[in-house]
């Protein structure tokens, strides 16, 4: 299934239902008033957020949810039922905007319940109207109709981690390797067109991130599309490959971090740490040089060679301890 992260819909709330015109018959009596019920509320429209990134793909060829209409009013004075509610279930991290009035929902916790639309108003019987000057009121109202409006969804990827580098850097590898996820791996720039995700120990889900290239936060390459699903990330694991050239290696770190500053939303206020990856296509010394450039630009690297499980898992371990903090 394709990853979708935006999606367009229409919705609308339920109509009220119609007051009605009745009258109460009682033995022995020609007149006992009336009893024409209020009709009853339409449902509301609501929101809720749950774990599943790919709901989106799923609701792609939806184009309008509806709530129900609420009854019309019966005799006997009493009410009609409420319509049913429809409920909307979309992926945590989503940002639902009402094209009408622009209010913004952001469903950020998993199972939180935001109303979107209201259900109109059930319309009043004639017992409403009965008053002293009014005895046989004939009045009655209809419902008032539920609003309605459409709607976007854009999905902001909420993660603890996000993995960042430029294309090739070894991202979906080692996401693989450190959370059995099953992202695609390639040796050709772009692999990665959507984000995948993978749970870590203690279940922290780690995000990779599409290969960027300069550029990216003006569009270039596959653009800022990808850079705002790591906004919501605790932390930027920064993957760096040792098959750059040492001479290279900084001016490739840089050259995200230039990204990230460019595209802003805090993203350079993130914790950071380095990770040189494919160590097992280098020597000791060229990975204890490679260490000595960067740490001058951040004191937090670790070395990763996704072939050898003992690296893998003290990284996943180091990962974890970062995380719980």
């Amino acid at each position: 299934m394709a990853f979708i992260d935006e999606i367009q819909f229409h919705a609308k709330a339920g109509d009220g239902g119609t007051g009605v015109v009745r009258w109460r018959h009682e033995k022995g009596k020609e007149f006992a008033g009336a009893a024409g019920g209020n009709g009853g509320p339409g449902g509301d429209v609501y929101v809720r957020a749950v774990r599943d990134i790919n709901i989106l793909a799923r609701h792609k060829a939806v184009k309008s949810f509806a709530a129900r209409k609420g009854s019309d009013g019966q005799n006997q004075s009493m009410q009609g039922r409420t319509g049913e509610d429809c409920i909307i279930e979309l992926p945590i991290g989503s940002i639902v905007k009402n094209h009408a009035t622009g209010r913004v929902v952001e469903l950020l916790e998993d199972g939180q319940l935001s109303k979107i639309l209201h259900g109109g108003r059930g319309g009043l019987g004639n017992e409403h109207f009965k008053a002293s000057t009014n005895v046989r009121p004939e009045q009655s109202t209809p419902g008032v109709q539920g609003e309605e409006a459409d709607f976007t969804v854009e999905l902001d990827l909420i993660a603890d981690a996000g993995l960042i580098g430029l294309p090739n850097a070894g991202k979906s590898s080692l996401l693989n390797a450190l959370t059995h996820a099953r992202a695609k791996v390639g040796s050709y720039q772009f692999t990665t067109l959507d984000p995948n995700l993978g749970a870590l120990y203690g279940g922290y889900v780690l995000a990779d991130i599409p290969g960027l290239i300069e550029g990216a936060s003006e569009g270039r390459g596959l653009g800022h599309k990808f850079l705002r699903h790591v906004k919501r990330t605790k932390m930027l694991l920064h993957l760096v490959s040792l098959e750059t050239p040492l001479s290279e290696i900084t001016q490739v770190y840089k050259t995200i971090r230039g990204e990230l500053e460019k595209f802003g939303e805090g993203l350079m206020d993130k914790k950071e740490v380095i990770i040189l990856t494919k160590t097992d296509l280098v020597d000791a010394d060229t990975i204890k040089k490679a260490k000595a450039k960067l740490v001058k630009l951040n004191k937090n690297i670790q070395v990763v060679s996704i072939i050898d499980d003992q690296s893998v898992k003290k990284l996943g371990e180091y990962l974890t301890k970062m995380l719980a903090k």
